[in-house]
């Protein structure tokens, strides 16, 4: 499976990242919804937009992405989370959700995606 024709949407609160993972996705035949910098616009894409999979950084200004992820998981919709600092407060609950670590490289992130829309039934 590849990720070719799959909606990804990229929540990511710093600017230079967010660019890296929307070109890695591209590359890799996928189309970026978003992305999303701020919680409240990933509530709404995640509450409203077609997208296949998601890749949520945890720590969003300070704040957390957990309520996006919940979002998904009451659409049904597969997600991993990305993070240069960890689970922290709130992560319960979400031991089964692949979480990158930045700096990851680019296949990391296609095989964690793959896996998460293969775990979905969604590919």
């Amino acid at each position: 499976m590849t990720l070719t024709g799959k909606r990804v949407l990229v929540v990511e609160d710093e600017m230079l990242v967010a660019m890296n993972l929307e070109d890695l996705l591209i590359e890799r035949g996928a189309e970026v919804v978003g992305p999303a910098m701020r919680l409240d616009t990933a509530l709404e894409l995640a509450r409203t937009e077609r997208f296949d999979v998601a890749v949520l950084d945890i720590n969003l200004h300070g704040g957390r992405s957990y309520p996006v992820a919940e979002t998904l998981r009451e659409r049904k919709i597969p997600f991993i989370f990305a993070t240069g600092y960890g689970h922290a407060e709130g992560a319960e609950g979400y031991a089964e959700v692949p979480t990158l670590t930045k700096p990851y490289r680019a296949s990391e992130l296609a095989d964690a995606l793959e896996r998460a829309l293969t775990a979905s039934g969604s590919h």
